[in-house]
């Protein structure tokens, strides 16, 4: 991360496409119906207990056993791919596009994905922090911590078997938090986001300067 981090560059970005895309893929093989259209409105999870369910996106049948898809995240059908709708497709197939409206704080963690170090999961696997890391963190907070090169930082938890994973990068304090404790998290896919010591009144600007600028919020 740079010393210097064009604001308005990167405010200008996300006000003329304050969007967040995200590609629906096939969740396994097997034969697609398509529950909704391009342009069609779908809602997230909701509820105080997440008891309403999601939009059904699609059904997927294999060896007669159909399951319906939902959305996890709200917005538009931007795009779609119709001549998969009752096709055989493999899993990890795009199937369609959902345009995700970015709310002032979201629009926040994706400047700052952008200018911290993110240290991303090694494998697909659930996560947790180390039990020496986890006890300083519930004494101070995990921005109080700084973390060195060759700290053991996480346990990876993958087929019964727990592996300490050590933290490579920059020395530097744990800014941002990504993964839940027991939840799966994809391979390749943010764990933490760090910063040096020296770049948090940086990063406290970005998120002033975003407060300050960014009037809408959905």
């Amino acid at each position: 991360m740079t010393n210097e981090i064009d604001f308005d560059e990167l405010l200008t970005k996300y006000k003329a496409d304050p969007f967040d895309y995200v590609d629906i893929l096939a969740v396994h093989t097997g034969q697609v119906a398509f529950k909704v259209v391009e342009g069609e409105e779908v809602n997230a999870v909701s509820g105080e207990w997440s008891h309403i369910p999601g939009t059904g996106l699609y059904e997927i049948n294999r060896e007669r056993n159909p399951k319906i898809i939902s959305a996890k995240t709200n917005g538009t059908i931007a795009e779609i791919n119709s001549e998969l709708d009752g096709q055989f497709v493999e899993a990890g197939e795009k199937l369609m596009t959902i345009k995700h409206p970015l709310k002032k704080k979201e629009i926040i963690e994706n400047i700052l994905k952008e200018v911290l170090s993110l240290f991303v999961a090694p494998e697909t696997a659930k996560y947790f922090f180390a039990m020496d890391i986890q006890s300083r963190i519930d004494k101070k907070g995990a921005r109080a911590l700084t973390i060195d090169q060759g700290d053991e930082l996480l346990t990876m938890s993958l087929m019964k078997r727990d592996t300490p994973i050590y933290y490579k990068g920059e020395r530097g304090v744990i800014h941002s938090v990504y993964f839940k404790p027991g939840i799966s998290v994809a391979q390749g896919e943010p764990l933490l986001g760090i910063c040096a010591p020296e770049k948090l009144p940086l990063i406290q600007k970005i998120i002033t300067r975003v407060k300050a600028d960014w009037y809408v919020d959905h």
